[in-house]
Formats: C-alpha cells, structure tokens, sequence
C-alpha cells in the first residue's frame, strides 16, 4: 500500500509529539456536533507541503476518516457546511486510487489513536492548492474509515469533528 503521505500515530498517553522543522503557519479548533469543544491542530510548512500535527481526545472507537474539506465553515451538528473534500487539483478520492488523490485525502486515524501527524506533500495554505482561498477549508474527523479508494469521499460515514483552518501570523 503506498500512500503519498508520510505518517505518524501515537497512543494520547506517552506520546512525545516532535515539532517538524518548519514554521507554524495554520491552527485548527474542533467541535463536536453539539459544538463542544474537541480537540486541536497545528500546521506547519515544510519543504513537502505541510505537516499537520493534531490531538483529537476522546474519539469513538474504531478507525475515522480524516480530511481537509473544501469550505471553512463548521456548521453543527452534521458540519456539512464543510463541503466536499479538499481537491484543487481535480483528482478522485483516496490514497489508494491509481490516478491520483485529493489533496484533502489523509490516511486513517485509527483504533485507539488521539495524537496524529502527517505530512501532506503538496499542500500550501495559500497559492494554486493553498488551503486559504476565498472559502477556507476545514479539517474534519468522521465517523468510520476512509476505505481510501472510493469516490468521492471514501465511505468514512457521518462528520463528527469540524475545525475550521485559520492562519497564524
């Protein structure tokens, strides 16, 4: 299985999170869908794209999908207002698909897994597939898991974490 994103899970409890080399260029805040609190993210840019290094507590058990969406706006409780996935470069959903993925497609949070960070090669928070365009994006966490090949959203169930992306100066 080869993915186009490198990635690092850890275990909420004793997981020493390493701060990427690069510059904190983005934040992300959760909530659930009674717009609770839920969680954060930070962004960082790197020499591939950007590094997203997020704690989710508290999350249902199982696998969740997880992925940049194309609008910055997280309306409880089903955040639909977040769109689509992310996709500026037109290109069909999942990790796994021959020709090419979204670039708001990220592998799995799995079972058992509050911390997560993962490189997203060839994203940038602005520019041609910069995450700050006119709508914003937002990060969202599903219910179940991405299969990771099925078009257009893989499959991962009801929305249950929305954050919108927001800058950091």
């Amino acid at each position: 299985m080869k993915y186009f994103v490198a990635l690092t899970l850890c275990a909420l409890a004793g997981c020493a999170s390493k701060q990427p080399d690069g510059d904190l260029v983005g934040r992300v805040s959760f909530i659930d869908p009674q717009g609770a609190p839920a969680g954060t993210a930070q962004l960082y840019a790197v020499p591939e794209g950007i590094f997203v290094s997020a704690v989710l507590p508290g999350l249902p058990e199982g696998d969740h999908g997880f992925h940049f969406h194309a609008v910055g706006t997280c309306t409880p409780p089903g955040f639909e207002s977040a769109g689509g996935h992310f996709n500026p470069t037109g290109k069909q959903h999942g990790l796994e698909n021959p020709n090419g993925h979204h670039l708001g497609d990220m592998p799995n949070i799995e079972r058992g897994r509050s911390s997560v960070g993962v490189t997203m090669r060839g994203l940038q928070m602005t520019g041609p597939t910069g995450l700050l365009d006119n709508d914003g994006a937002a990060l969202v966490v599903h219910a179940g898991a991405d299969d990771q090949k099925t078009d257009p959203s893989g499959n991962s169930g009801a929305r249950i974490r929305c954050g919108v992306v927001e800058a950091v100066s």
